[in-house]
């Protein structure tokens, strides 16, 4: 397994361009389901689970076509055939966004057999919403053998309420009511920028949505669509991490290609601690103080605080003057990173879903590993200000979200570098061989 090696102590320096979002792209690949013409999404990223789309699409009889050269974050999808509507375990077992093909693969061939979610172990993400939803919808569905199987001859219009706010939920159902007979009325819809990605490209594919973006969304369902070209937004997660890097090495980075109106609450809150920051509409400038104050915080569905950021911002709290209380609310198991932040001489409490970090704590090197996603970026963030030589183990989970990591921060002036080449090389045959 690839490992990085981490020296501590450099402040961070220059520019960083931020990727597509890997959140967006997963939704609006599996949306290119839903049309037997041609779908061509610009500024995908190029990381780990992608590649699994990508496979997982081939396998069921899609055409994917890789770009190359000044082309590569393109992607070029054609489902004329779905020969094989089946996400297979063996191919989905790393990914939480396999369920974001049920909705579409249902409501275009009128069956879907789907594996359920893998990825990282950080809590239950029950698909019971998604289920609910289908079967408002007309959809009969049996569970057996670790899949769902979803039939419908043709799915209709429903008024569906999630009981809680779901942001696969709502992707997967919004891609499956825009081909449904008659109108679909959602409620307590989620309202993330990735929702909203999603209802760009579908109603650029000729599709009938108000409300992306609102707790309430309408779809007039359509009898089909057409293909459709789409730019995906950028990924605020990554720019948040780098923004937490700059802040905790007291660097001066600068992000571009970024927006910041999806980051209000990560930039309210790093100015609470004392960070300098500066925006225009697709740049974000970080300038780190040497006296960074402790902050709470409570994570939240968008425009909260992001879950997806909690874990970066506890490495910066180690770093903080005073107490910061940080409050889960979103995954019951999201404190893993937790107990290799203390190897590395971290000072931090928890009682079942908050962790209370006492700042201004020094930080030396220590072997790590990473647990999931976002936890195998708060260990890299601590990395770099921590004294002597830090290694990561198994960042084939950082892989699974963030492109090149090690490449950004090393443009930056960051000291850090990756043993093996697993993600590379292994991955890549594997990825040119979907044509």
């Amino acid at each position: 397994m690839d490992k990085f090696i981490i020296r501590g102590g450099t402040p961070l320096e220059g520019s960083i361009r931020i990727s597509g979002a890997k959140n967006s792209a997963l939704p609006c690949m599996a949306a290119a389901i839903l049309t037997e013409d041609e779908v061509v999404l610009e500024n995908i990223p190029d990381v780990r689970d992608i590649e699994t789309e990508r496979r997982l699409l081939a396998s069921m009889g899609a055409e994917v076509e890789l770009g190359y050269g000044r082309a590569h974050h393109r992607t070029r999808i054609r489902c004329a055939v779905l020969s094989d509507p089946v996400a297979k375990y063996e191919i989905v077992k790393t990914m939480r966004a396999s369920s974001l093909v049920l909705g579409p693969l249902v409501a275009r061939t009128g069956l879907a057999r789907v594996a359920m979610p893998g990825g990282c172990a950080i809590g239950g993400r029950p698909i019971d919403l998604h289920i609910k939803g289908l079967q408002a919808m007309g959809a009969e569905i049996v569970q057996e053998h670790g899949y769902l199987e979803a039939r419908a001859s043709r799915l209709r219009g429903a008024h569906i309420v999630f009981d809680k706010i779901t942001v696969t939920g709502t992707e997967d159902l919004l891609m499956a009511a825009v081909l449904a007979d008659g109108e679909t009325v959602m409620e307590n819809c989620a309202r993330e920028p990735e929702v909203t990605d999603l209802a760009a490209l579908l109603t650029t594919m000729g599709a009938r949505i108000e409300g992306a973006g609102s707790a309430t969304i309408r779809v007039q369902g359509a009898e089909k669509l057409h293909g459709g070209r789409h730019r995906i937004n950028p990924d605020r997660i990554e720019a948040g991490t780098f923004l937490i890097a700059g802040a905790i090495t007291g660097g001066d980075i600068t992000l571009t290609g970024c927006n910041p109106l999806h980051l209000s609450s990560v930039l309210g809150k790093l100015r609470e601690c004392g960070v300098s920051i500066e925006t225009t509409t697709d740049t974000i400038r970080v300038r780190g103080s040497q006296a960074l104050r402790a902050a709470d915080i409570s994570t939240e569905e968008y425009p909260g605080f992001p879950t997806d950021m909690q874990a970066q911002f506890m490495a910066l709290a180690t770093q903080a003057q005073g107490a910061s209380v940080v409050t889960e609310n979103i995954f019951e198991n999201r404190f893993m990173h937790v107990q290799e932040l203390i190897r590395m001489g971290a000072n931090i409490r928890v009682d079942g879903r908050i962790a209370i970090v006492q700042g201004r704590s020094p930080l030396s090197a220590a072997a790590v590993m990473a647990s999931d996603l976002r936890a195998s970026a708060s260990l890299v963030l601590a990395a770099l200000v921590a004294e002597g030589e830090t290694i990561i183990d198994r960042v084939y989970h950082i892989d699974r979200g963030y492109e090149r990591i090690e490449e950004k921060l090393r443009g930056v002036g960051a000291k850090i570098r990756r043993i093996g080449n697993v993600f590379r090389d292994s991955e890549a045959p594997a990825a040119a061989a979907v044509q």
